[in-house]
């Protein structure tokens, strides 16, 4: 959330480190064991920095927009990562949580690889020029290797479909997961969202496959797994 914020606030320090403090608690709400909990942290974080922004007015021409990016953060990182506790605390949630790893590593190896050997058509230029089409299909190729690995080794309760299922939307959601942050980078201008990982960027370069996958997966052993 630090690298998010300073991308979107650079300016807004103070507050930044804040939502970034609060952000972190929003992630372990479910461990209270009520929905109603999160609803209400979620809630009152809105209203926190909505009055915070409104009572510490730098710029009031671009206050809406400082507003925004600040309820975006929380809905953008905490919101979809809470999904990684929530489908820890699901039958068989430590499964879940390596399948999750599994197909995102395999789709970026797959997809970078095949990208690199093959890429001819550009997939998304006006977001990310580099990935390619080749590359996309190459990934979500890696993510059913990934699937099906699990199935025959950790995970045995995966069927077929699942395994299937889950790699193709995971795969596809992580790819769009890391498609998001970098529109986000290039609207703020930035190459990078940090540099603690020399040569990969930031944390949040890391975790924006995750991000995106972790609600998708969440839902899908809540309401479909073992369905067929």
């Amino acid at each position: 959330m630090i690298e998010f914020y300073r991308m979107a606030l650079p300016t807004r320090n103070g507050e930044s480190w804040l939502a970034a403090t609060l952000g972190m608690l929003l992630i372990f709400v479910p461990f209270l064991g009520n929905e109603r909990t999160a609803l209400a942290a979620i809630t009152g974080l809105f209203l926190i920095f909505a009055l915070l922004f409104l009572f510490r007015i730098q710029d009031i021409a671009v206050a809406a927009r400082d507003v925004a990016y600040a309820a975006l953060g929380f809905l953008y990182v905490p919101l979809l990562l809470m999904h990684l506790v929530l489908l820890r605390l699901t039958p068989y949630g430590v499964q879940w949580l390596v399948v999750i790893m599994l197909i995102v590593m395999t789709n970026d190896s797959v997809a970078y690889y095949c990208g690199s050997a093959f890429g001819k058509h550009r997939l998304y230029p006006l977001v990310s020029p580099k990935k390619s089409v080749e590359g996309a299909l190459g990934g979500l190729i890696g993510s059913i290797g990934g699937s099906l690995l699990a199935k025959f080794t950790f995970f045995p309760q995966l069927t077929l479909i699942d395994a299937l299922l889950t790699a193709i939307g995971i795969g596809i959601l992580g790819q769009t997961g890391d498609l998001f942050e970098s529109l986000l980078k290039r609207s703020f201008g930035v190459k990078d969202s940090g540099t603690i990982f020399p040569g990969h960027g930031g944390v949040l370069d890391r975790l924006d496959s995750i991000i995106f996958a972790a609600p998708a997966t969440y839902y899908y052993a809540v309401y479909l797994f073992g369905m067929f």
